[in-house]
């Protein structure tokens, strides 16, 4: 099969870019190796859209993603459950090296009101007054008004179908083994497990996140400083109902806490689960389960204990030694891209990042607003 982009992998990213060059009338295949949104961009609840305390080589593109979700749902003609909600990132004790604590709230806001990301420091009385649930010792936050939560999942498939409906060729449950650069009188082309070849006439996007480390090493011989990680998500019911309106992050403890229906709170930041050899799957970790809960009651004692409904681990992620993406054309490959790395936080930038992304497989280089994700950051 021919076109004249292949994407190989059907989660966010690889679906939003698929989206963006079949809009523009370019025709695109996508390979997903298992079902969309089956890993990364799948699972329970909501993700942060969240500028707060992100890396600030990707604030622009956070900038321009604020100003893209609100309109998304209907740009796309299906559910992303985007709510602007802001974001507090709450400050506790000045335990965290030279970077964080309340004697550094003021720069960073005002280095994120800079680059776009409107930001204020709040006092601990603002908090409490916000989240009457929170910790007496929480001493102040940085609120962010623009940042969010949206549904990973609705999203994905929403773009998927966009995608489809505008001449984009979905296929799952295609694994891709093999991958072959162009050369002269020969198009760059992938090879799925069960013998398929598909050929781009313009070139290929790896951007089966988790997957890219392991097949462009298999594939071209080069190393990313990069590892698979299982993020855990535990659904929990508090004994008091929380009041909770804002996306709540920490500035020392790894907690991300959103509201979901029906009073379910959704506990995530980074604890993780682990793979299981024998399965090749992965597994929840209970001490990091635990761990997690009793971190949130810290800041939330006013809640009560929180009921545990369910755990989740099972959507892999790729993280990155510098805690950012790495965007570019594969060295020596010809018509061969890649995406990879989201570190857990790429989701918010996926309406902007996308768009730059489906105009570096337009134009065979990358675009100045990906040039931070590039290789060349590496010695």
């Amino acid at each position: 099969m021919v076109a004249e982009f292949v994407i190989v992998g059907g989660g966010g990213y690889g679906c939003a870019v698929a989206y963006h060059l079949a809009l523009r009338g370019h025709s695109v295949v996508v390979l997903e190796a298992e079902e969309i949104a089956a890993a990364a961009s799948g699972g329970v609840g909501k993700r942060g859209v969240r500028a707060n305390r992100r890396d600030l080589r990707e604030l622009p593109l956070m900038r321009e993603a604020y100003a893209l979700w609100p309109n998304l749902a209907d740009e796309l003609g299906g559910d992303t459950g985007y709510v602007r909600t802001g974001s507090l990132s709450v400050i506790e004790k000045d335990v965290v090296g030279s970077r964080g604590g309340l004697v550094a709230a003021g720069s960073r806001a005002w280095t994120q009101s800079r680059f776009g990301v409107p930001t204020e420091v709040w006092t601990g009385e603002q908090v409490r007054e916000a989240v009457p649930q929170i910790s007496d010792d929480v001493r102040g936050a940085l609120y962010a008004p623009l940042d969010g939560v949206a549904a990973q999942h609705a999203t994905t498939l929403a773009y998927a179908r966009a995608a489809k409906a505008r001449g984009a060729s979905l296929h799952e449950g295609a694994r891709v083994a093999e991958l072959h650069p162009g050369r002269p009188g020969r198009r760059a082309c992938v090879v799925t497990d069960d013998g398929r070849a598909y050929e781009a006439e313009r070139g290929i996007l790896l951007a089966a996140n988790a997957g890219v480390p392991g097949l462009v090493s298999a594939g071209f011989g080069l190393e990313l400083p990069a590892w698979t990680v299982y993020p855990q998500v535990v659904l929990l019911r508090p004994e008091r109902p929380v009041e909770l309106p804002h996306l709540l992050g920490h500035d020392s403890r790894v907690l991300s806490v959103k509201t979901l229906p029906d009073g379910v709170v959704q506990l995530s930041g980074g604890w993780r689960g682990r793979l299981d050899p024998a399965t090749g799957g992965s597994e929840p970790v209970e001490e990091h389960v635990t761990g997690n809960i009793a971190q949130l009651e810290a800041v939330l004692p006013h809640a009560g204990r929180f009921e545990r409904l369910s755990v989740h681990v099972a959507s892999p992620e790729c993280a990155t030694v510098d805690q950012i993406p790495f965007i570019d054309p594969v060295p020596g490959a010809d018509g061969f891209y890649f995406a990879t790395g989201w570190t857990g936080h790429g989701w918010a930038l996926l309406p902007a990042a996308s768009r730059a992304i489906a105009r570096m497989l337009l134009d065979g280089e990358l675009p100045p607003e990906l040039t931070p994700f590039s290789l060349t950051r590496l010695p």
